[in-house]
């Protein structure tokens, strides 16, 4: 498979556009946890800031967020983090009217530009043809593998199929995870075939209803909460299948972020919701690619967190964000949620999986 970077053109900063600009306006914020008012907020796409007449990109950037200047950079805070006194930017123009510039236009893009006006199949829906995208997905990975960050980002319906299962496990250990984002539920029912061969008390291969089934995950949650840990659970009952003990025995790093529905939880969910939401930005903070399967809050967390670019080794690159799930609802609810760099892939993720195994584990 052969795959090519994309190209970034950064903005010709000799144009009198931005030779003529001012620089950026800094208010302190007046409180922690509090902006001052006319904040910049953050989007998806590099961002540049006039300071001292010089351009800053803000390097390391999250979508609604404002941009704090620290240190000689452009920081990017969560407003819950910013802190009294810090440089807040403030202006609400971004086309270097008051020093701020958003370039949306960086990277070269393979579109096919039409003169009709009227054409159908413009959205992604279960009628769309995939073929291409799954293509890309496996010369994307490939390329990953060996110069990027992969993390992905499920939802439990990847861990009640006893062949996704094997077929994550695999890519695991073939070296295409570098970190997975889920809930208590993945991990919890995806324990529980590792240990009883059900999820939610039915088999995972032959879906019988295993007898008092529905103790199952509950037994599998307090027997791991016995231990202490995943890890020990793992290592003491001796399991060797499935998503989390393929991790566990890669050393992959996993984040658990907890919900309000939760059983038991497992002894590694994060129940403080705030306290989650820095664990997963700290585990996508130098991902260059993220998967999301069949998991639409999680999705729409991970993509608000996910910018469109990333700088590596002091280039600018392009980041890919792929949303995989049976529901067109759910792919078209993380596109309305601003995270518009989101290539969409309708099917039943357990096929995905597999396909996606098959075709790099060879």
């Amino acid at each position: 498979m052969t795959w090519s970077m994309p190209s970034y053109t950064a903005p010709d900063f000799t144009l009198p556009l931005f030779t003529d600009a001012p620089d950026v306006t800094l208010v302190p914020a007046p409180r922690d946890g509090v902006a001052p008012d006319r904040y910049h907020s953050m989007s998806i796409f590099p961002e540049y800031f006039k300071v001292h007449g010089t351009w800053l990109l803000a390097e390391e950037s999250r979508m609604d967020c404002v941009p704090v200047y620290a240190g000689g950079r452009i920081a990017v805070v969560e407003f819950r983090n910013l802190k009294k006194g810090d440089l807040v930017v403030v202006g609400r123009k971004e086309r270097g009217e008051e020093g701020i510039y958003v370039h949306d236009t960086g990277f070269s893009a393979d579109r096919e530009d039409t003169d009709d006006s009227f054409i159908f199949r413009t959205g992604r829906s279960r009628e769309t043809a995939y073929s291409k995208d799954y293509d890309s997905v496996y010369e994307l990975l490939e390329y990953e593998k060996q110069h990027g960050k992969i993390v992905w980002v499920m939802g439990p319906a990847c861990a009640f199929d006893a062949d996704a299962r094997a077929a994550f496990a695999d890519l695991v250990r073939a070296g295409y995870v570098d970190g997975l984002m889920a809930g208590n539920a993945l991990a919890t029912h995806d324990l529980e075939a590792a240990y009883l061969g059900t999820a939610l008390g039915q088999d995972v291969y032959t879906q019988k209803l295993a007898p008092l089934g529905h103790y199952n995950h509950l037994d599998t949650i307090n027997k791991v909460r016995q231990y202490g840990s995943i890890h020990t659970f793992i290592e003491k009952e001796k399991l060797d299948n499935g998503i989390i003990a393929a991790l566990d025995r890669c050393h992959i790093p996993f984040v658990l972020a907890g919900s309000i529905r939760d059983d038991g939880p497992l002894p590694e969910v994060i129940g403080n919701v705030y306290e989650a939401q820095n664990a997963m930005r700290d585990m996508i903070r130098n991902a260059t690619t993220v998967i999301c399967m069949a998991t639409m809050l999680h999705s729409i967390a991970t993509g608000n967190m996910f910018p469109s670019y990333r700088v590596v080794d002091g280039h600018v690159r392009p980041t890919y964000f792929y949303c995989v799930d049976i529901s067109e609802f759910a792919v078209n609810k993380l596109r309305d949620r601003g995270s518009l760099s989101v290539s969409s892939i309708v099917t039943n993720v357990q096929d995905f999986v597999v396909n996606v195994r098959n075709n790099l584990c060879r």
